[in-house]
This record gives structure tokens, C-alpha cells and sequence, in this order.
């Protein structure tokens, strides 16, 4: 995927550190960050830019508005899918 220079996609490992827990829910709000099966974040300067969580029974995907259209959305539904 040919993702922005400075932009990244990440899984990390569950449940969140509490600092990326907080940028999830900033991102996606009607997540409850505890009961996550897959998570993954797209982190550009530092900052998570996206989000696309997973949890039994539902999922969640959102990219801030200065960031879409630019391929972040679909990497990070890869990375989710990766993680099964």
C-alpha cells in the first residue's frame, strides 16, 4: 500500500496503552476500547491520525478529515484483516 511519507500503519498489541486507547476513542467513540479483538492505527508526526477497531460483534473505521482520499483508510482495513 502507498501510504503518505510520514504516515504509518501499526497493530499494536491489546489491550491499548492507555494514550492510544484515548486517541481510539477520540477517533471512534461508540467503541468500548475493552472488549477489542483487533485494532489498528495509522500514526503520522506521532499523532493517530486513524483508527479501525474490531470487537465481537462490530467494527469501526475513521481517518480525520485532512487525511482521506490517500490510501490510510484501506491500509488500515488490511491490517485489521491481517490480524484475522
Amino acid at each position: 500500500m502507498n501510504l503518505p511519507a510520514r504516515v504509518r500503519v501499526t497493530c499494536p498489541p491489546l489491550p491499548l496503552a492507555p494514550a492510544l486507547r484515548a486517541a481510539a476513542a477520540r477517533l471512534c467513540p461508540q467503541v468500548g476500547a475493552e472488549a477489542l479483538s483487533a485494532a489498528a492505527l495509522a500514526i503520522a508526526g506521532g499523532t493517530v491520525i486513524g483508527a479501525h477497531l474490531r470487537w465481537p460483534g462490530g467494527e469501526a473505521a475513521q481517518v480525520e478529515t485532512g487525511w482521506r482520499g490517500r490510501g490510510i483508510e484501506e491500509a488500515l482495513r488490511e491490517a485489521v484483516k491481517e490480524r484475522g
